[in-house]
């Protein structure tokens, strides 16, 4: 499976980025890329692509920083490889990237599943992260406590254990030119709703052909592997402490990835941490209030000495 050229119109919409391709671990990624200065590297969520972070392209480039949003392996403009969505192998991806566009490293942001994979390739390739800002996402460790042993936190992350049911969820994304995809956004979101023209091209995005399937196969594997020798391989190398300075931003309304869950993450960073909740924000603080998370991870990018 390869990204089909009908994906070209959907995903590479225009603004004041351009858009190519770059080779890295064994795939091609489509990435938006605008301004020059160190590299912040956005990495986004389920059920997106690079787009969800419009607003923040323009404002890192403002600020001084060569922004680079990246389509995940199996979204967006990126190769759709019929395997190859573990968080090992992602987190190759990512950092493979870095490489490819001649950085020595970068900071990462990541939203959501972005998130978990920047969490992880700042434990696997610390070298190359210079930064870690991670939004509506714990620490992989402990999300995996938290979904084995919150009962409230299995609830609200329902949809993941509906994944992995075969076939049936990919055919729930794409029905009625996946509307599910529509009311998942701004069921997650908080009071400040997505525009109808955000909604609709987050549906396109999702009905370019094996897309559904991609996007639905990281969580399947973060659930099967749970009893896996290769689930208690990852979760070993992942008490590897972070060693870079850590943004960690959540929405207090979020819905899908609870406060509490998220907030004990700092145990597994040996660096300044920063935790910042955005009261009255749900699960895409970047997208409710593109302003306020811009200001304050471009204010944190620039502090030479980020407060613990």
């Amino acid at each position: 499976m390869t990204a089909p050229d009908t994906s070209a119109s959907v995903v590479r919409l225009d603004g004041p980025w351009t858009h190519r391709d770059v080779a890295a671990n064994g795939a091609r990624f489509h990435i938006a890329e605008l301004g020059d200065g160190p590299l912040v590297l956005l990495l986004h969520g389920f059920p997106q692509f690079w787009w969800a972070w419009r607003y923040q392209l323009t404002a890192l480039a403002d600020a001084g920083f060569r922004a680079v949003a990246m389509d995940l392996r199996g979204v967006g403009g990126s190769d759709r490889t019929p395997r190859g969505y573990d968080p090992a192998n992602l987190a190759l991806d990512i950092t493979g990237v870095v490489r490819s566009l001649g950085e020595p490293d970068a900071a990462l942001v990541g939203h959501d599943l972005g998130g978990y994979l920047a969490w992880t390739a700042a434990v696997m390739r610390p070298k190359l992260v210079r930064r870690l800002a991670v939004a509506s996402m714990p620490h992989p460790r402990r999300w995996r406590s938290a979904m084995l042993k919150d009962v409230k936190q299995s609830a609200a992350s329902s949809h993941v254990w509906g994944f992995q049911r075969p076939w049936l969820p990919e055919r729930q994304l794409t029905a009625d030119d996946a509307a599910l995809v529509g009311r998942l956004i701004r069921d997650w979101s908080g009071p400040r709703l997505p525009d109808d023209e955000a909604v609709e091209t987050y549906r396109r995005a999702m009905m370019i052909p094996s897309t559904a399937h991609c996007s639905i196969e990281p969580y399947r594997w973060m659930v099967r592997s749970l009893a896996r020798p290769d689930g208690f391989q990852f979760n070993r190398r992942m008490r590897r402490p972070v060693r870079v300075p850590t943004l960690h931003l959540h929405g207090s309304l979020d819905p899908v990835m609870r406060t509490r869950s998220a907030a004990g993450s700092g145990e597994y960073v040996e660096a300044p941490y920063r935790w910042r909740l955005f009261d009255g924000l749900g699960h895409f603080p970047h997208e409710e209030d593109p302003v306020a998370f811009s200001t304050e991870l471009i204010n944190w990018l620039k502090d030479p000495e980020p407060d613990r």
